[in-house]
This record gives C-alpha cells, sequence and structure tokens, in this order.
C-alpha cells in the first residue's frame, strides 16, 4: 500500500462539511506511521531472521495493550510477501486470551534492509513498527519503537530475558529519551 500524497488528493463534491470532515480523517491518519525524531532505525535488517515468536519482556502501556499480560507475537510470511502478525495476550481481569492478526510490510518496499515496517490490524489504516536496536548476532532481542516515544516495547525470542541486558536496554531507552520510568514489566519482573 502507497503512502498518500497530498497533493495527489482530490475532493468531489462542494460539501464544505465533507471537506471538513476528509481533512480531519486525512491528518489523523496521516501521521500514524514514521520514525520518531532523534530515532534511527537499524541497517542491515533481515525480515528472516527476525520471523518468529517474540514476547513481550516490557514496555510502554498504550490503549490496545493496557489490561494484558504475558503478551507474544508471532511473525510469518504471509503468501503475497507480506508479514502476518498474531499478537495475544491474557486478559488477567477478564481472566481469557485475547489474539488479534494483522498485517505488516516495509514502510519502504524499495528498502527492505531497514527496520522500518507498518503494521495494520484494522483494514487500510497502518501504524508504525520500528525496529531502533537488535541482536544482530543472533536476533534474540529487539528494541521496538512506533511512530513517537509514547509506543516503546523492549522483545526477545525468549519469555525471560537475562537482567543485565534488560538493564543496558532500558539503559538505552532513557538516553534515547523514552520515559523508562513508566515501563511496564511483563516477563521479566524488576
Amino acid at each position: 500500500m502507497g503512502e498518500l500524497n497530498v497533493y495527489e488528493i482530490k475532493i468531489i463534491g462542494e460539501s464544505a462539511d465533507m471537506k471538513k470532515l476528509f481533512l480531519i480523517f486525512f491528518l489523523l491518519f496521516a501521521g500514524c506511521t514514521g520514525i520518531p525524531q532523534g530515532i534511527t532505525v537499524v541497517d542491515d535488517f533481515s525480515l528472516d531472521r527476525y520471523l518468529g515468536t517474540w514476547y513481550e519482556i516490557v514496555r510502554l502501556d498504550n490503549r490496545f495493550e493496557k489490561e494484558l499480560e504475558l503478551v507474544s507475537a508471532t511473525y510469518s510470511l504471509a503468501p503475497d510477501g507480506s508479514v502476518k502478525v498474531v499478537n495475544k495476550g491474557y486478559d488477567a481481569k477478564k481472566q481469557e486470551w485475547k489474539t488479534i492478526q494483522g498485517r505488516g510490510v516495509f514502510l519502504d518496499d524499495k528498502n527492505t534492509t531497514k527496520g522500518a515496517l507498518k503494521v495494520s490490524f484494522f483494514g487500510p489504516f497502518y501504524a508504525s513498527y520500528n525496529v531502533i536496536d537488535l541482536d544482530k548476532a543472533e536476533y534474540r532481542w529487539a528494541m521496538v519503537c512506533g511512530r513517537d516515544k509514547s509506543y516503546f516495547w523492549i522483545l526477545s525470542k525468549d519469555p525471560v530475558m537475562e537482567q543485565g541486558q534488560l538493564n543496558a536496554l532500558v539503559a538505552k531507552a532513557t538516553t534515547l529519551g523514552f520515559d523508562t520510568a513508566k515501563l511496564r514489566y511483563l516477563h521479566n519482573k524488576p
């Protein structure tokens, strides 16, 4: 799916209300992808090595995962070349597992060696998935953020991360400007 070019958009009809509604809609969703200022994504990214199940070790809480524990994401290659994303987490309040399936693609389909992707769980609306640090030797851990610094995760291919490694990643996240005082520890308890 290509990015919208504001110069190619034409609004048909004379309704001023429709034009305002479209503008609001465009502004809301145009900013859902991108990389936060001052953050870079990893180079030499290998999607094949990244595929598999990742466990959320810590995250900055967000509205769509607020009550979930034991969260994992499984990435597999879809027949069309995109990434099938299956997120799973346990809602302790409701005492039930929740699962949602989505689709991921590279932010720039011409540059698939950068860790900049976008993921959609709801039709044509995509959110950023930026791999900003990665265990390039073994692909055992990753730091991921969204379009701004309010979305942040430390992921591991193992349900528990070695505490020294986790401490080093949290320290790095702090230097990058993420509010690590608000991190929620999921698999590794401090």
